[in-house]
């Protein structure tokens, strides 16, 4: 089967810039679809019918023309968040022709000479702004695409806010084409306005000497938190952590999530990890979307309600942690019954009760029983003595395949 539908990756310097391929497929195209600004990119011996992309977005419309020639624009590379990315999804590759452009982060790493491999790249169309606070670290580069004209300036506020205001800043506009601008500055004393709505930023992390390192290791300060006292600590956090065992693309879920701390480093050990948080306190929910936001993972979803009604309902996870609730009626078995196969169940235990009820289902479906102790070196008059915390019982399980 020959593809019906190319995808044709097109610079800010339009028909010209296009390889023969590129060009071939649109002068034997009976329809081309994309943005208004692309489509204006086309010279008038392109002679096939012009179609807007339908607002809200579908791809429903193109899927519906299957079979006849079709073209669809996308800027510079179709596969780095464009449209192919999601065509793949839904036509087989037999089916589909993608030619691409160079990308914006390319042609803004060849301006810079910044070796792709060791940059990071984002984007912030149509996405939150606070993805960039799990990136941020003294000497990193960060290559991010903006959602419009008003991104660098927003972007310079939270370097600054949150200790990197010492960065540097380059905004690229319209890349590659007769309108490329460039604009250098330091986020803390970043005052440019206006910047066209296509533009991208590079950032060349530089952190204040009294910004807080914030590693993706397992065991973030417990500093790093907003919390009202319930808050897996660090020192035991790491050891539940080294358990659960994030690898990129499982979801975890996060019972009785407090203030969302195992969540949060669950995502930050990889960018495709997921985490639901389940919390029924509504005061501790305003912690998790604070803690979220703030340590780069605003993408955690929260539920708000208790285990396990609120389980109900939700993605089957690879992975459950229970920080509280563990002798509520239902919330053990609940678990263990949406738990994947070869899934890991994390649950601690501070109460006597609670070890008991964790005592009871290693009985009976096996599993690792671990007793921390933690102590920390306190003062004690003109001397120092060792200040034990409560000791906790964690429980770890593997689900059978």
């Amino acid at each position: 089967m020959s593809p019906w539908l190319t995808v044709v990756g097109i610079g800010e310097d339009g028909f010209k810039g296009l390889g023969r391929n590129a060009r071939h497929a649109l002068l034997r195209a009976t329809r081309i679809i994309g943005a208004q600004r692309q489509l204006d990119l086309l010279p008038v011996c392109i002679r096939g019918e012009r179609e807007l992309w339908p607002s809200p977005f579908s791809l429903e419309p193109l899927l519906a023309r299957r079979g006849e020639p079709v073209c669809v624009l996308a800027s510079g590379d179709p596969m780095f968040y464009g449209v192919g990315a999601s065509l793949t999804r839904q036509v087989a590759a037999e089916e589909l022709l993608i030619l691409p452009a160079p990308s914006s982060v390319s042609l803004a790493a060849a301006r810079l000479g910044w070796p792709l491999q060791e940059v990071v790249t984002l984007s912030v169309v149509a996405r939150p702004l606070a993805a960039l606070n799990a990136h941020l670290a003294s000497g990193v580069r960060l290559l991010v695409l903006s959602n419009d004209g008003r991104s660098p300036a927003l972007i310079a506020a939270l370097l600054a806010s949150c200790g990197f205001g010492p960065s540097r800043l380059s905004v690229f506009e319209h890349l590659g084409g007769t309108d490329e601008r460039r604009i250098d500055g330091l986020a803390v004393d970043w005052q440019h306005a206006p910047i066209a709505d296509l533009n991208l930023v590079a950032i060349d992390c530089v952190s204040d000497p009294q910004a807080v390192r914030l590693s993706r290791l397992a065991g973030l300060p417990d500093s790093a938190f907003k919390h009202d006292g319930q808050l897996t600590k660090r020192d035991v956090r790491a050891m539940t952590l080294a358990r659960l065992a994030p690898m990129p693309g499982e979801l975890l879920w996060d019972v009785g999530a407090g203030s969302g701390s195992i969540g949060i480093e669950w995502m930050r050990a990889h960018p495709s990890c997921r985490a639901v948080a389940i919390e029924a306190d509504e005061g501790r929910q305003g912690l998790i979307e604070h803690n979220r936001d703030a340590l780069g993972v605003p993408g955690l979803q929260l539920v708000r309600g208790k285990a396990p009604e609120a389980l109900s309902g939700l993605e089957a996870p690879d992975a459950i942690f229970i920080g509280g609730g563990v002798t509520r009626d239902g919330v053990l078995e609940t678990c263990w019954q949406h738990l994947r196969p070869g899934g890991r169940l994390v649950a601690n235990a501070v109460t006597l009760q609670s070890e008991m009820t964790l005592m009871d289902w290693r009985a009976r479906y096996g599993g690792e029983l671990t007793r921390i102790h933690v102590a920390q070196a306190q003062p004690l008059g003109e001397f120092d003595t060792w200040r034990q915390a409560l000791p906790i019982t964690l429980l770890e399980v593997v689900k059978p395949l």
